[in-house]
């Protein structure tokens, strides 16, 4: 199963993740986010947030969202990447 960053502060969104499957790592900078597939974001801007898209590593925004909307655009993004 895919590796999933999700920013500091995102509880439900980490559980939502989880519960569907996801290996998710709490990411607090650029490097705690190597080696992950797609990173949940807090913010509108990446880069605001201190991340930035590595390799293939997509970026995910929570602003808005509810943790089960989050859920649905990581399952998207990881489909696209995959498909």
């Amino acid at each position: 199963m895919a590796k999933i960053g999700v920013q500091s502060g995102l509880t439900d969104i980490e559980n939502e993740l989880q519960t569907l499957g996801y290996d998710v790592v709490h990411v607090k900078n650029e490097t705690d986010a190597s080696g992950c597939d797609c990173c949940v974001v807090s913010g509108r801007d990446a880069d605001v947030a201190g991340m930035s898209p590595q390799g293939s590593m997509s970026i995910v925004s929570a602003d808005g969202l509810s943790a089960q909307e989050v859920g649905q655009r990581v399952e998207q993004t990881l489909s696209n990447q995959n498909g």
